[in-house]
């Protein structure tokens, strides 16, 4: 398709300067320059369409969230004939995990483009993920799913979707700890509790205890986070005999 003559001069300069990141993040023209647009738009802007409805990124990240799915699961059953269910499943989750689409948004520093009145050193990590997600939402809206799927291929399949890596990859540190444990009849508790550091950014830390042994401590912005540290550094404490089992 071919863009008239006069197409930034239509745009502000800002304008201008949007369409040419987002022509070289995806590898194609966007059509409608709006819908990218709210891809980066965070919900403190509080911006409402005349209808009165939000207009943020979430919902594009809901969109996008399922194109991720959709074409990953596409690539996964091609790819991997003898896959069963549960194996296509727990592949597709390290692909899409959360902390590989933040890798995914840092790369493109696609942070760069939001828009918010949250000064962004206070986003957390997901912010990168999310805005991923929308912008897989916008080129499924602006250009239908045979860019998606291309775009998707080029950024996220090619560089970095290797199977072998993958079937050794730890997505979840928590999960494959308490896995362990009920296996061999262990008990374990997450003890969280308010940090009282000096950070500007309130911390919370854990201590996980396996049997009547605290095995691991950590501290982050979230309990979540934070439990998630102490079950990586339990494992690794852990590694030789977890790895028999």
């Amino acid at each position: 398709m071919k863009f008239p003559a006069n197409l930034f001069n239509s745009h502000s300069n800002k304008d201008g300067d949007f369409f040419l990141g987002m022509k070289s993040i995806l590898g194609f023209k966007p059509k409608n320059l709006d819908i990218y647009k709210r891809a980066f738009v965070h919900r403190s802007v509080n911006r409402k369409d005349k209808l009165g409805n939000p207009m943020n990124y979430e919902r594009l990240e809901f969109l996008g969230d399922s194109m991720l799915g959709t074409i990953i699961s596409k690539y996964l059953y091609g790819k991997v004939p003898e896959g069963d269910e549960g194996y296509l499943t727990k592949m597709r989750s390290k692909i899409v995990s959360r902390e590989h689409l933040n890798e995914l948004g840092k790369d493109l520093n696609l942070i760069h483009y939001v828009e918010s009145r949250i000064p962004k050193e206070r986003f957390g990590e997901n912010i990168h993920g999310n805005v991923f997600e929308a912008l897989v939402g916008a080129i499924y809206l602006d250009r239908g799913y045979a860019y998606c799927e291309k775009f998707i291929n080029k950024k996220v399949i090619g560089p970095y979707v290797d199977i072998e890596q993958l079937e050794g990859r730890v997505i979840s540190y928590k999960s494959l700890v308490i896995e362990w444990c009920q296996k061999k009849k262990k008990t374990f508790q997450y003890d969280v509790y308010d940090d009282t550091g000096n950070d500007a950014v309130k911390h919370f830390a854990v201590k996980l205890s396996i049997g009547n042994n605290i095995v691991a401590k950590a501290r982050a912005t979230s309990k979540k986070k934070a439990e998630e540290i102490a079950s990586k550094r339990a494992y690794y404490a852990l590694q030789d005999k977890i790895n028999k089992t």
